[in-house]
């Protein structure tokens, strides 16, 4: 039976230069559902949930929040109407400890003769008692710095509860957990229903929204496509309404590579982090590297790339006899590194989608001293029509652009300057399903150009479904390589977990 509505969206529209974000979208969210919102990147959802938490205004329509229209709003409005936000990029005081970070804004205060003073007593008090109802141990004088990702987003949540939300929009919060942190993250989501409280939550991960979800709505484009009971959808519907299409293989043919060795990585130590990681790349190969977040697959990456020194060992392309030792030098080897965190260390979100293409290989076009903007426009424009990036020019900036054409972007820098080796740390973290098709489908086409790829992902069908080769690691060391003809997800955990 239907609860009221606590949310209603009404053909609200909203548009930035060169894109229509939302298109007369409408939606009803029920009080003390669980309300999937999903689509690809681009289709709208981080317009629409900024909408509702004040963020963006609307160009028209309305929004009615417990049957008010919300009208003219900021996000201090919002949060003070029960309307807070757990964002894919938590907004935290790191250097803070917790029980400050949750009452961040609002803390407990007492009054006195000379005015307000916050009463630190209490409000540490008021933060352990949001910790218990979450039955998760998490220490409030912690630093937030120290504490893993899980339980920072354990953190945001308390502080959404401290000022008494009733609806809370959840952004990609599974990006970054492991399955025992996501157990726990639905453990709290299903709390949280059970006292009344509703969710909006967004993720790309599919099977998840049919685990926690009771009702989906589907976005393509900045239009409403469909909203529905999670238990009339399945896997193959719900990704048919969110691209327009049947998707029934999302990975691409492998083509074989052959003997020739790119890169050797030779006896690679760095104290307390990697221990004696030897393998090699070949060329038009697909290494992926497997493990658990913390296995030390991103220290792998940044060693090679020469962001951390190497305590000891190799790395080199093809027979160089010098290794690479900083990130100069591999720009120089054509070793180039897609980041897994896009927004912070891939582009740089105020300059234009044509800048953050050309940033690394400037020097590649200019002419006595002078950048040739010809030649630049011209090879920009080249990889944009190439991998196919959705921008309406390459002036447009780039935070605009969802994270699946970002990501696009940050693999055309180094196109740009014609890599030979590349690195991708989650290349599919964060974007649709359509859009990992094509990062997949570009993979596979860089491998058959003889490139070598070392792919590096927490998604277990992925790194079989694309690698020509796996190597395990678990606690900085390598304790496993084999083949995904060769190979099930239990044997890859089962080394993952040695």
């Amino acid at each position: 039976m239907a609860t009221e509505p606590i949310l209603k969206v009404k053909k609200v529209n909203k548009h930035f230069p060169g894109v229509q974000a939302l298109k007369d979208f409408s939606v009803t969210i029920h009080e003390g559902d669980i309300h999937a919102l999903v689509g690809e990147n681009g289709a709208g959802k981080s317009t629409l949930i900024k909408i509702i938490a004040g963020a963006y205004q609307k160009d028209n329509g309305e929004v009615i929040y417990n049957g008010i229209p919300l009208g003219e709003v900021d996000p201090v409005d919002c949060i003070a109407k029960g309307i807070s936000t757990v964002h894919q990029e938590l907004k935290l005081v790191e250097e803070l400890p917790v029980f400050e970070n949750i009452l961040l804004g609002a803390p407990v205060e007492r009054k006195t003769p000379f005015g307000k003073y916050v009463d630190w007593k209490q409000s540490k008090a008021k933060a352990q008692q949001l910790i218990d109802s979450m039955d998760i141990d998490i220490d409030i004088n912690e630093i937030v710095a120290n504490l893993s990702i899980a339980k920072k987003q354990i953190v945001e949540i308390c502080k959404a509860l401290s000022r008494q939300a009733r609806l809370v929009i959840m952004d990609e919060p599974s990006a970054t957990l492991t399955e025992k942190e996501l157990e726990i993250l639905f453990r709290i989501i299903k709390h949280l229903k059970e006292q009344g409280i509703t969710i909006i939550y967004i993720s790309h991960r599919l099977e998840e929204i049919f685990e926690i979800a009771d009702r989906v709505t589907i976005m393509r484009d900045g239009e409403h496509i469909i909203t529905d009971d999670v238990a009339n959808m399945n896997r193959k519907k719900l990704i048919s309404y969110m691209v327009g299409r049947e998707i029934d293989n999302i990975y691409p043919d492998r083509h074989k590579q052959n003997n020739k060795v790119l890169l050797t990585v030779d006896n690679l130590s760095i104290e307390g982090l990697l221990h004696d990681i030897s393998f090699q790349v070949h060329e038009g190969e697909i290494l992926g590297i497997a493990g658990l977040v913390g296995s030390g697959r991103t220290d792998l990456a940044r060693a090679i790339f020469g962001v951390d020194k190497m305590t000891s060992g190799r790395v080199y392309l093809r027979d160089e006899q010098h290794g690479i030792k900083n990130i100069q030098e591999a720009i120089n080897n054509k070793i180039a590194l897609v980041p897994e965190d896009r927004t912070h260390q891939g582009i740089v979100p105020d300059l234009t989608v044509g800048m953050n293409i050309s940033l690394v290989g400037i020097d590649h076009v200019i002419e006595r001293t002078f950048i040739n903007s010809k030649t630049e426009v011209s090879k920009t424009n080249q990889l944009i029509k190439q991998l196919r990036i959705q921008t309406p020019s390459n002036h447009q900036s780039i935070k605009f652009l969802s994270g699946g054409n970002q990501q696009k972007c940050v693999l055309a820098k180094w196109l740009f300057v014609e890599s030979d080796l590349l690195i991708f740390d989650e290349p599919t973290r964060g974007i649709d399903i359509g859009a990992k098709q094509e990062i997949y489908r570009l993979l596979v086409d860089l491998a058959a150009q003889g490139k070598g790829i070392i792919m590096i992902s927490s998604e277990l069908p992925e790194i079989l479904g694309i690698s020509h080769r796996i190597i395990v690691m678990h606690d900085g060391k390598i304790t496993g390589e084999v083949f995904p003809e060769n190979t099930s997800q239990e044997e890859i955990i089962h080394l993952a977990t040695i």
